[in-house]
């Protein structure tokens, strides 16, 4: 992948300028210093939009630096303390509006959610993940970048923008998160990826068949880490496109435990759910 600027490398590291020095930002004291928002239940990590008021700045392509612009989602009340951060990529051919039910969803749980357009709509997932990170950096100098922790940074995507959050981890393991989404990508294997991963397939996906894709991916990432495959029920490969209740029950758990450090969103992950009418598989490391 490319080189990016020396914001995002500053981000990924956890580190932040203070002064024109670079400092370590502290870690975490306790498992729980990360907790936003109330005590969970299924009712809350289910609902459209969660406890946080948000707001929304918008990001011209002339504005954005290495990505195509985009929409930033925040929440208003920073009482609680910083939050993490989140970048999504739409898919092949694709703008942000594929992907834009994500950021309020996720930001109005506690986050920061970036939902970016690519410089071209044919961008490969190397390059959509070089855009998921230049958003993040580009989070961190902006007037929003006092409500972000850059030691806590995920990226999601759908399609190859999916492959692109795996390329993004690959080179970033310090990364807290990554979620592909029905991703698509000519690399089958990235044993590469430590960073705490969930992928979601579609099983009626015809443009990336799960078991030339999502699959793949899946068994390719360390058996050793944090990781885990869902498979939607008779879903075709634009499921993620559209509000799912599925998708965002999971995806905000794995947020929630992993760039968090929320344990209270384990429950919801292990043990691992049963397939139903709407879950047709699920893999993971669960501990």
């Amino acid at each position: 992948m490319q080189s990016f600027s020396r914001a995002v490398r500053a981000a990924l590291a956890a580190t932040t300028l203070v002064a024109g020095t670079l400092v370590a930002l502290p870690a975490a004291v306790a498992d729980d210093s990360y907790q936003r928002g109330p005590d969970p239940t299924v009712e809350s990590i289910e609902a459209p939009l969660g406890t946080f008021e948000i707001g929304t700045a918008v990001v011209t392509r002339a504005a954005a630096e290495g990505f195509g612009g985009g929409t930033v989602y925040y929440p208003v009340d920073t009482s609680e303390g910083t939050f993490g951060a989140v970048a999504v990529s739409p898919g092949y051919r694709s703008s942000q509006a594929a992907v834009a039910w994500l950021g309020p969803r996720l930001a109005s749980q506690g986050f920061v959610v970036i939902t970016i357009d690519t410089l071209r709509l044919s961008d490969s997932p190397d390059r959509r993940g070089d855009q998921l990170l230049a958003a993040l950096g580009y989070l961190q100098r902006t007037e929003l970048a006092d409500r972000i922790d850059p030691g806590r940074l995920a990226v999601m995507g759908h399609s190859m923008g999916g492959g692109g959050s795996l390329e993004a981890a690959k080179d970033h393991p310090e990364m807290q998160a990554a979620i592909p989404l029905a991703p698509w990508n000519t690399d089958k294997s990235f044993p590469e990826v430590t960073t705490p991963t969930l992928i979601i397939g579609a099983e009626d996906d015809s443009i990336a068949p799960v078991r030339s894709h999502s699959e793949r991916f899946y068994e390719s990432l360390p058996a050793d880490g944090d990781k885990a495959y869902l498979e939607l029920r008779d879903a075709s490969h634009s499921v993620p496109t559209a509000e799912s209740t599925t998708i965002a029950r999971y995806s905000l758990s794995w947020l929630k435990r992993y760039v968090d450090d929320d344990e209270r969103y384990t429950r919801f992950l292990c043990p691992p759910p049963v397939p139903d009418t709407l879950i047709g598989e699920y893999r993971s490391t669960c501990r």
